[in-house]
């Protein structure tokens, strides 16, 4: 079965699994030593990104290392730009304000 990516994203634990990987490959027992929880619930996370194809696998000898398909994060990131193109217009629009009111405080305090 095949999951939304942001199935993948709603949940804390999987979030701060994705940003372990972000940097380096680590096995699922790795993983779980960073959470106050049991392998196997790591491994139910684990498998929750696998079918939301965030994750790519590497076995080396009798481990498996798991990493983030960092292309796959786009889809998330063109999501987020839309509400970031909302925000940096609201920020320039209060940049203008604020300038204009110290511009009128300059002015008042001159005269």
């Amino acid at each position: 079965m095949k999951r939304d990516i942001f199935q993948a994203i709603a949940d804390p634990t999987r979030r701060a699994i994705l940003v372990l990987i972000a940097s380096q490959a680590l096995t699922p027992n790795a993983m779980a030593e960073q959470f106050d929880t049991s392998r196997q619930a790591v491994s139910k996370h684990i498998r929750i990104l696998n079918e939301c194809d965030l994750l790519e696998q590497e076995k080396v000898g009798r481990e498996i290392f798991y990493k983030l398909k960092v292309e796959r994060m786009k889809e998330v990131d063109e999501w987020l730009n839309k509400f970031r193109e909302i925000w940096e217009n609201k920020f320039d629009k209060l940049d203008a304000y604020l300038a204009k009111i110290q511009k009128e405080k300059n002015n008042d305090s001159t005269t």
